[in-house]
């Protein structure tokens, strides 16, 4: 019995009858009941931040969301939507460039919700400098902001977190790019190694750790940060040469985050259209060969 103890609902008629699904969700969705803190989540702009989305999906789904942000107007921009939309959001202001701030965040996050059954570690910050063409101190802040914080947001976040929780870490597919280096790809590339890291520590509490790899998508953070030129070129590199968006990228989390995953950790998602293509596509396939 003992692969049972972290099912959806444990003690329905759906646990005891092997021939019924015991992770289907119930009306509220897949959220329901889940409390969860999503870093970096605060809405700015015209396009939707990852953070803003995943938000959004999981107080859609029945969760309730600590919307952390550093800019308390972004946050609460946020949390105004989910109220608005009939799901409970508050805002938490913090800088989690320090393990101090980080911790507070996290214990105010919880007494907020009233507990905390998940975490979403998407705080990022980058530009497309060269690994050697940042000062120390930017290469410093960048690690700080796309790798530490989320070591330490998790850290202070384990203790509080009951078997069954789910910790959620945004990467990015540059992170597999064979182009020049940059110090966000390599903060990354770290985070996708903590992923596996805390999964493999993490599982003998019922906590599970997984990442989800940012492909392609055109949102806040790639508005802000390339010139849209490149949004073409980058559509048809994707193998269903198709532009994906914050969206996707939360519907994919929302799983992880979710005892519809119960049973993955440690992996990491690639949400990306699919690989580049590297040669042209063959003809289309319309037809049954022989």
């Amino acid at each position: 019995m003992a692969e049972t103890t972290l099912a959806a609902r444990p003690g329905t008629a759906r646990d005891a009858d092997p021939l019924e699904d015991p992770i289907l969700p119930g009306a509220g969705g897949w959220m329901q009941g889940r409390r969860v803190m999503v870093t970096g989540a605060g809405q700015n702009g015209d396009l939707p931040g990852v953070g803003y989305a995943i938000a959004r999906l999981v107080a859609s789904h029945g969760g309730s969301v600590a919307v952390l942000d550093r800019n308390a107007e972004a946050a609460q921009r946020t949390v105004d939507r989910i109220v608005t939309a009939g799901g409970t959001a508050f805002p938490v202001l913090a800088d989690v460039t320090t393990d101090e701030t980080c911790g507070r965040a996290v214990t105010h996050a919880a007494e907020l919700l009233g507990g905390l059954d998940g975490l979403v570690n998407n705080v990022a910050s980058g530009d497309r400098a060269g690994i050697f063409d940042v000062t120390p101190d930017r290469f410093q802040e960048l690690l700080s902001l796309n790798l530490v914080s989320a070591w330490s947001a998790t850290r202070h976040a384990v203790p509080l977190l009951p078997a069954g929780s789910s910790i959620v870490n945004i990467s990015s597919v540059g992170v597999r790019a064979r182009g020049p280096g940059m110090p966000y790809c390599v903060a990354k590339a770290g985070l996708e190694n903590l992923t596996e890291g805390a999964a493999t520590t993490l599982g003998p509490q019922g906590i599970r750790v997984n990442c989800v790899e940012v492909g392609a998508i055109w949102g806040s953070f790639a508005a802000a940060n390339m010139d849209e030129r490149f949004r073409e070129p980058r559509r048809k590199s994707t193998t269903l040469q198709k532009e994906g968006s914050a969206w996707d990228i939360a519907h994919a989390a929302l799983f992880l985050l979710s005892e519809q995953s119960r049973w993955l950790t440690g992996q990491i998602l690639a949400v990306d259209g699919g690989p580049a293509r590297h040669a042209p596509p063959g003809p289309p396939v319309t037809s049954v060969a022989g």
